[in-house]
């Protein structure tokens, strides 16, 4: 057998418990190079640029 609560919690104490689950934006910036927003610290998917300098090359269509 599984334990179970001997008391029903009230509302405010399950809404503090849920108070962090809902979900936040994304912290999006713009890339220098091209302006496409991308997440910081990462290597841009549109034009492969970091820190000012090509890391990956992308193919031109």
């Amino acid at each position: 057998m599984t334990p179970l609560p001997k008391r029903k919690h009230s509302k405010g104490r399950r809404d503090r418990r849920r108070a962090h689950d809902a979900l936040q934006a994304r912290n999006m910036v713009a890339c220098a190079n091209c302006g496409e927003m991308r997440l910081p610290h990462r290597v841009c998917p549109n034009c492969g640029h970091y820190k000012g300098r090509e890391v990956v090359s992308m193919k031109k269509e």
